[in-house]
């Protein structure tokens, strides 16, 4: 995998920020859910990660509070111009925000309603369609129904029987002639991985190729926290027109 390490200079690099993020890992880890489990564990777990954090962004443990930069850095290749788009476990909006900059047409979902409300608060002029869904029961009108589906840190926070399913369950929502992009941290084959978040093996990622979609592409690159580097994939796959 590449080493090339992509900045960030982010609120990873807040002391006081951070601070509060460990204070609140320290909380949220001992919560049901937290480590697994089934779907109604991890859909309590992710609603209590939200509606504790009290409006302090430092308590949800994967907001930047900015888009992330391999999904910008797409999107610069690859505009909307009014193509439909939608953003997966969108959390409070940066990159569901950033697919309407760049001339999409987006809806934006997440498990948790207070995510929902957090995320149209923060953005309130936004064209964004944000609403409280699960991955697993979506709408019927969605199947098939977007052109570029973007999934970021979704399938690493899930394991067992729900991280498999999600794959038929992002699958279906790319259009014929869509496109899928994941972005993750990614792993080596072989042995488990502790988590959460559990990186994704190739094996894992390249499995949309068993759900009707072809693979096109795949970026590796490392994000620099203070404390470490993280290797990541930027995987794209489309769906035959």
């Amino acid at each position: 995998m590449s080493d090339k390490v992509a900045p960030d200079k982010s609120v990873h690099f807040d002391p006081g920020f951070m601070a509060r993020r460990d204070a609140a890992r320290e909380r949220i880890d001992v919560l049901t859910g937290a480590h697994a489990g089934n779907a109604a564990d991890r859909l309590a777990w992710f609603n209590a990660v939200y509606r504790e954090a009290n409006g302090d962004p430092a308590a949800v443990p994967w907001a930047d509070l900015k888009p992330k930069a391999a999904l910008v850095e797409w999107l610069q290749r690859h505009p909307g111009h009014g193509k439909r788009a939608i953003d997966i476990g969108c959390g409070l909006g940066d990159n569901a925000e950033a697919l309407a900059l760049a001339g999409y047409e987006t809806t934006a979902f997440d498990l948790s309603p207070d995510a929902i409300s957090w995320a149209k608060q923060r953005f309130s002029d936004t064209s964004v369609n944000y609403v409280a869904n699960d991955l697993f029961a979506v709408p019927h009108a969605w199947k098939n129904a977007f052109d570029l589906v973007h999934e970021c840190y979704t399938i690493q926070a899930l394991d067992g029987d729900l991280r498999r399913q999600s794959l038929a369950a992002l699958a279906g929502l790319v259009a014929p002639g869509g496109t899928l992009l994941v972005i993750s941290r990614c792993r080596e084959e072989g042995g488990e991985p502790k988590g959460p978040p559990w990186p994704l093996a190739p094996s894992e990622w390249r499995a949309f190729e068993t759900h009707g979609l072809k693979i096109a592409g795949e970026h590796f690159y490392s994000v620099q926290r203070p404390d470490r580097t993280i290797q990541h994939v930027l995987a794209e796959f489309t769906r035959p027109a």
